[in-house]
């Protein structure tokens, strides 16, 4: 089912295509080495289809996590996991719902907060990915950080994945739903403004060793940083908390 691996440098997309992302997006819109060894198998991953070797990243270069991040739970929480993921990717919702399941379980208390970064594909969900990346980043903007997770749960919970998504339809929805102006929506979606954040993290995701997506890293108390490739299983993210925990 995995797609092969693809060379570091065929991820980055062209500021032209980021660009032309965000006002197809708002056309629509408007008409309508480190911790190796704790690493788990992956269990599904999109990737892009051609084949090439390429340098493996170290999980120590993530940036660091600020309050320009998109936090769920606590931001000085001991363990921070942070994922980089597309909207499209059929593996990133299922990853998606099994993160909300971790922080029932370790973010009321603190213990571990969610940090969303972007990483549409291009070469695989192309156009509505990169739409998807920007509207959320506008809900962010006009909702602040509740708004973007409002917006990125309920897209999970109403989308198929795959570049199938009919997001003429499905983006004005969820702002309707989550209380945002659609016109400062729109005017967010055709500035391209958000083209070089989500360019930035699209790199960083690659420097840090990601193949494809939900790609995530751990961060442990110390700042020891492990792993996480795939749509995990709420077992397998549970047991890399626990580890990342025992790091003091």
């Amino acid at each position: 089912m995995e797609e092969a691996k693809q060379q570091s440098n065929q991820y980055l997309v062209p500021a032209a295509i980021l660009v032309a992302g965000g006002l197809v997006a708002v056309a629509v819109f408007m008409s309508g080495s480190s911790g190796s060894t704790a690493q788990v198998a992956n269990t599904g991953t999109d990737q892009p289809a051609a084949a090439a070797p390429q340098v493996i990243g170290s999980t120590d270069d993530v940036l660091p996590v600020t309050a320009e991040d998109h936090i769920k739970g606590n931001p000085n929480a001991e363990v921070l996991i942070v994922e980089y993921s597309d909207f499209e990717c059929p593996f990133c919702k299922r990853f998606h719902g099994t993160m909300n399941k971790i922080m029932d379980m370790y973010g009321e208390s603190g213990e571990v907060a969610w940090v969303y970064r972007q990483y549409p594909i291009e070469q695989i969900h192309p156009v509505k990915a990169m739409a998807e990346a920007v509207a959320s980043e506008c809900a962010a903007e006009l909702g602040g950080n509740e708004a973007f997770w409002q917006f990125a749960d309920r897209f999970m919970e109403l989308t198929p994945s795959n570049n199938q998504t009919k997001i003429e339809t499905v983006i004005p929805q969820i702002v309707r739903e989550i209380g945002l102006d659609a016109q400062a929506f729109g005017a967010c979606l055709e500035s391209g403004r958000y083209d070089e954040h989500i360019q930035s993290e699209i790199a960083n995701a690659i420097e840090t060793g990601a193949r494809g997506t939900p790609w995530s890293i751990v961060i442990a108390p110390n700042g020891k940083t492990f792993p996480l490739s795939g749509a995990q299983p709420l077992s397998a993210v549970e047991q890399l908390i626990e580890i990342a925990r025992n790091e003091k």
